[in-house]
């Protein structure tokens, strides 16, 4: 009897430990993926403004998503780790502002940040939780200046065509590291700038060079639209 009991306790210790690998799930980098109103807007889907207004003409955060160097991504790491609004409360003028929803129907972000937080953000608990999840992606958000790089370089969203070279280059001489571009196309089919990834260690807090570059879908010349 007492051997079947010990056995049993085992079992239940492996079991444990198990669910507490699967919860602090290791990954390699994280991607810190901004993107463009303009573009994001400018397709056949369109987009529906936040229920707090229109947001400035800048990019926004899409995300800080946990990646592998074999191209592979964790998704929904923890599903007893359900978003917490009230883990936010501080940040939330920020997140307004930084990492608007544009999807529609018009939200108040809560939406979006949950989907964020359980997809991805669970999946990098062993760095960071909630709220340091999203202090995280604000504080890199305030780190890199992605509109004024790129009109440092001439770059402005006017509608105008441009070298998808030129704006990798202005990017990586800003930053330091090389970006991932996305681009979607608008509702004539022109290829546009859409979403803009940089890479982070696990810390969450410092840029590093890519160990792989997501594949964009972008022409050589690319149109940087207004919003």
């Amino acid at each position: 009897m007492r051997y079947s009991n010990t056995l049993i306790l085992i079992k239940l210790l492996i079991i444990q430990y198990l669910s507490v690998l699967c919860v602090s799930q290791d990954f390699d980098f994280f991607y810190f993926v901004q993107q463009w109103p303009g573009a994001y807007c400018d397709t056949k889907h369109t987009c529906c403004y936040p229920k707090s207004g229109k947001p400035t003409a800048d990019f926004g955060i899409h995300g800080l998503w946990p990646n592998y160097k074999d191209g592979g991504y964790p998704s929904n790491c923890d599903p007893d780790s359900v978003f917490d609004k009230s883990q936010i409360s501080e940040l939330l003028t920020s997140l307004n502002k930084n990492w608007p929803s544009l999807s529609c129907p018009s939200s108040n972000g809560y939406r979006f940040w949950s989907h964020e937080w359980e997809k991805h953000g669970t999946c990098s608990e062993s760095e960071l939780d909630q709220k340091e999840y999203f202090e995280a992606a604000l504080k890199l958000r305030e780190k890199v200046n992605l509109l004024q790089i790129l009109k440092n370089a001439g770059i402005v969203p006017n509608d105008e065509l441009y070298n998808l070279e030129s704006i990798v280059e202005a990017i990586k001489e800003g930053v330091g590291h090389t970006p991932g571009i996305e681009c979607n196309k608008d509702s004539a089919g022109n290829s546009q700038l859409y979403q803009i990834y940089l890479c982070v260690d696990t810390s969450g807090q410092d840029i590093i060079e890519c160990p792989l570059l997501p594949k964009g879908r972008c022409a050589s010349k690319v149109q940087f639209p207004k919003f």
